[in-house]
């Protein structure tokens, strides 16, 4: 299932939404592909959506969802990938 939450957040003079799958990335990518977003919008585990692309998400089926519940899918699926555990490893130094 895809689910979104509503374009509240503010970005570049734009509204931002979250879309974000329960199932899978792949689910993920082929639905934002359809939408017509960009790739360079997935960040990590989500695909920030302008809110132009808001409605055509609903209508194509994703489910709106509170922002906090997002959170919740992605944890519940095994699919959250916190920002802290994305990045890359630094060099060690030893002491």
């Amino acid at each position: 299932m895809l689910y979104l939450d509503r374009p509240v957040v503010p970005w570049r003079g734009r509204l931002w939404s979250h879309l974000i799958s329960d199932v899978s990335y792949e689910e993920l990518h082929v639905f934002a592909e359809a939408l017509g977003a960009p790739r360079r919008g997935f960040d990590r585990d989500h695909y920030d959506l302008p809110a132009e692309r808001f409605p055509m998400a609903v209508w194509l089926g994703a489910r709106v969802v509170p922002s906090r519940d997002l959170v919740r899918l992605l944890r519940d699926s095994g699919l959250r990938r916190p920002k802290h555990l994305t990045r890359l490893p630094g060099p060690r130094v030893r002491g």
